[in-house]
């Protein structure tokens, strides 16, 4: 009885945590999350009432998409396309669930988050967790040694989500790959001029692209004392640099994951470089990491990628960085990522969730990485029966967080859901038929018109539709204008008239259309 009385009042106290929210007008996604707590806790109470109830909501981590957020996420799906397109790059389709065995072991120790389906008594399958892994499974498989490829899809993780911030649990991620025997760095300072193109194209403010070569890491790991067996997890902790300070990094290196204090020490000091080609080249020449072989490879290349980046024009948005890790187990060199902010801002730990009212300009500083990608030249050979290596390199574009941050800038704007460019209106009555001929012919000339879905609607009613949905141009039929072959065209914005013949007509909404 006592856990039950207990329940009832934490039920009492998260309803009131809800109507406060509610009435500060607090953000959706606030009030989704504490209203899901309030409904876990009166499920615990039991009873055949609440057992019953059905919730209506979408399950954690995913959400829905009204006409207005879908016109954003279309215009940058648009302009992502666009640039994959300009870059030469042709597209594909795999599986949205993948055989488990094809996922396991690619992705460190993040393959936790990988979501598996129920056995259904045949093959144990799995949610794909990004695009990588199945384009090198699709490479193997068909025998693809070399393609430019890009892949605009929804992936699953079973994360923590953060959804304010654009983080999800089903989400898109738009990929970009280069795969084939080339020249080095070549294709991969090409990847990292997309990102840059992308994002400028897309005008989220100032950027900067992080670059290191896991090559670099590895043989900075050796060199500061990290035994070989723990590579792997101590990279996965330098990748939570951009979420935590250093003193949280060197504490779970140490005090978790059991490496000396003297060897997270000196991680420490290198982990803090940043530069351009310059820091290459002192990397090259510092007495430790000098005696690596494998770190004066990736040094070499990154020098080369500096002298490409140079040439394509990006040198002023990508910065050397040593701290870059990124946790996934399949990168062997190059590795990037997109952040907001100028060169050498430090992304600060994840804020909390934004009180009510309060201004939601600095938001868009904490949705961390908003790109990011590298070369996986092994990941191919892995699924290929005679082990044959394809190498790779390519780009994710984060996708949700940059619709994040576009939404919270489009929330005081008016954005267009349609794209419907003359309304077919009549001023008297009895025209339904006369307008349902006009429509028709401006649907065949494949003119985006509509009519409104009654008899005798008011003229005014007409016109207000346009106003609110944006339309340039109504074709207005009375009586006169169809006794003299004419019909009124107006534009919405100026309300200007002028009268058309029907022959004409066509070619004219063309005409002005086409600057609109």
């Amino acid at each position: 009885m006592a856990d039950r009385a207990e329940t009832q009042e934490a039920i009492k106290v998260q309803g009131e945590v809800v109507r406060k929210l509610k009435a500060e007008k607090a953000s959706k996604d606030q009030i989704d999350v504490e209203v899901a707590k309030l409904l876990e806790l009166k499920l615990r109470l039991g009873g055949d009432d609440v057992k019953h109830q059905f919730v209506l909501k979408t399950p954690k981590g995913t959400r829905d998409y009204n006409p207005k957020q879908m016109a954003i996420r279309e215009k940058v799906f648009n302009t992502i396309v666009g640039c994959f397109k300009r870059h030469g790059a042709e597209t594909i389709d795999t599986p949205v669930f993948e055989l488990k065995e094809t996922l396991t072991g690619k992705y460190g120790e993040d393959s936790k988050l990988i979501y598996d389906l129920k056995d259904q008594g045949g093959e144990l399958l799995s949610l794909r967790y990004d695009l990588t892994v199945p384009f090198a499974r699709y490479l193997a498989m068909n025998k693809i040694s070399n393609i430019k490829r890009y892949h605009i899809a929804k992936v699953y993780r079973r994360d923590n989500p953060a959804m304010t911030r654009g983080r999800y649990r089903e989400f898109y991620q738009c990929d970009f790959d280069i795969a084939g025997h080339y020249d080095p760095m070549i294709p991969d300072a090409e990847c990292l001029r997309i990102v840059s193109e992308i994002l400028g194209e897309l005008d989220l403010g100032d950027f900067h692209i992080k670059v290191n070569d896991r090559r670099i890491l590895d043989g900075m790991f050796a060199v500061c004392g990290v035994p070989d067996d723990k590579f792997r997890t101590i990279c996965s902790t330098v990748d939570k640099l951009d979420k935590m300070c250093w003193e949280d990094v060197k504490n779970e290196m140490v005090k978790e994951k059991g490496l000396s204090e003297e060897a997270a020490d000196m991680i420490g000091q290198y982990v803090s470089m940043q530069g351009g080609m310059d820091l290459a080249v002192r990397l090259l020449e510092d007495p430790k990491m000098s005696q690596s072989k494998q770190a004066c490879a990736g040094l070499g290349d990154m020098k080369q990628l500096f002298s490409y980046l140079e040439l394509f024009q990006v040198t002023d948005k990508v910065v050397f960085d040593l701290s870059l890790a990124r946790g996934l187990d399949y990168y062997t060199g190059v590795i990037y990522e997109a952040m907001l902010g100028p060169a050498g801002a430090t992304t600060p730990p994840p804020p909390p969730p934004p009180q009510a009212g309060a201004p939601k300009a600095e938001e868009s500083l904490s949705v961390g990485s908003v790109a990011g990608g590298g070369r996986y030249d092994g990941l191919v050979g892995m699924f290929d029966p005679k082990g044959r290596a394809v190498p790779c390199v390519g780009v994710s574009i984060g996708v949700e967080r940059i619709f994040s941050i576009l939404e919270q800038k489009a929330e005081a704007e008016k954005v267009r859901t349609t794209e419907v460019q003359v309304l077919v209106a009549s001023a008297q009555k009895n025209l339904l038929e006369e307008r349902l001929r006009l429509v028709t012919e401006l649907w065949n000339a494949g003119i985006k018109a509509e009519s409104m879905f009654k008899k005798n609607p008011k003229l005014l009613s007409q016109l207000q539709h346009c106003e609110e949905s944006g339309i340039p141009l109504v074709a207005i039929l009375g009586e006169q204008e169809l006794k003299n072959g004419m019909v009124k065209l107006r534009t919405v914005a100026t309300r200007e008239e002028v009268d058309v013949s029907r022959a004409d007509l066509i070619e004219e909404i063309r005409k002005r259309t086409s600057t609109v």
